[in-house]
């Protein structure tokens, strides 16, 4: 399968007031083929969503390239930079702040089909009550308005939106944190029907590892602003590499009392560093329990150590 994007030493800083800058991603780079979902994993503030809004154009990069189809994004015409607009949409994380409390489900729809469609009055209300009936609401559901529906079935209006431009890659910036356990299945099963359905191309982010497991092909672990880890989903959770990989999947539950009490877990010691003012050498060196003294002065590049299995870890580049 082809590339359908490319990030290449991808960067953005936020700056904060007297003089200081945050680095909430700093130099990353993966590819995500047509056809596949790439997740993205790592604890809070490790630049996730930031990664997913600076994708969708939400906020401009400070540094590196996305090219989309084979085009760097930054120099589109405006025609392009239309298409790119209604080729990649994102389905946000919280279905109660993503949603206009004063718009009808109706509207809130069709906003993409009025943008980039035009269609007359009938034609709009019948695209709307489709994409409604494809994500398992019910036309009737059209009329309405967002508090009167349910966590779920907002966040199934939110996918709704998200394909009414019929996009060709979706980001999906943690589709299920806000949603009780009972109603996430549904929603990821969803999505991988809408996907099978029309041939997308997901960015799925989480913290949720075992559900990152479930839908993705390839997985990228992030950390501190920067990629530490990218493999084949399998490959991944039976052979990580970097330590900060093997304490995530360490904590993954098991729904055994008898294994789960015996089993050993990898814990990190520490808080998080500030991406304001990152540790030098390796951002993991301040709570990596294999520490050596070149992890806190060099930062690791990321190397191949198996097909498709990148790291960045001194561990593996140690002569």
């Amino acid at each position: 399968m082809a590339d359908l994007i490319q990030i290449q030493d991808l960067k953005k800083n936020f700056h904060v007031g007297t003089g200081r800058v945050l680095k909430a991603i700093d130099g990353v780079s993966f590819s995500i083929r047509e056809g596949e979902t790439f997740g993205l994993v790592g604890e809070s503030g490790c630049g996730k969503t930031t990664t997913g809004r600076v994708l969708v154009r939400l906020y401009q990069p400070s540094g590196g390239k996305i090219v989309y189809k084979g085009k760097d994004t930054s120099t589109l015409s405006k025609d392009e930079s239309k298409e790119f607009c209604r080729d990649v949409q994102m389905i946000f994380q919280d279905p109660y702040a993503s949603l206009n409390p004063r718009m009808s489900v109706e509207d809130i729809v069709a906003e993409g089909l009025d943008i980039h469609m035009k269609l007359t009055r009938a034609a709009r209300r019948a695209a709307v009550h489709e994409l409604l009936e494809l994500v398992g609401l019910n036309k009737e559901h059209a009329g309405r308005f967002p508090h009167e529906f349910s966590g779920g079935q907002r966040q199934r209006i939110g996918i709704a939106r998200a394909l009414a431009s019929k996009p060709r890659f979706l980001i999906c910036d943690e589709p299920i944190s806000a949603l009780d356990v009972s109603i996430q299945a549904q929603i990821v099963n969803l999505l991988m029907r809408i996907q099978k359905e029309l041939g997308l191309t997901y960015l799925f982010i989480a913290h949720d590892l075992s559900m990152v497991k479930y839908i993705s092909d390839r997985v990228g672990v992030m950390y501190l602003g920067s990629l530490v880890e990218v493999a084949d989903s399998k490959d991944l959770y039976a052979n990580p590499m970097h330590p900060y990989t093997r304490a995530l999947l360490s904590a993954i539950p098991i729904p055994d009392p008898d294994l789960e009490a015996t089993r050993q877990r990898e814990k990190l010691q520490g808080e998080i560093p500030s991406p304001i003012n990152a540790p030098p050498g390796c951002k993991f060196s301040k709570r990596c329990p294999h520490v050596m003294d070149v992890c806190t002065k060099v930062m690791p590049e990321m190397i191949e150590l198996a097909p498709g299995h990148t790291c960045a870890c001194h561990l593996y580049t140690k002569k």
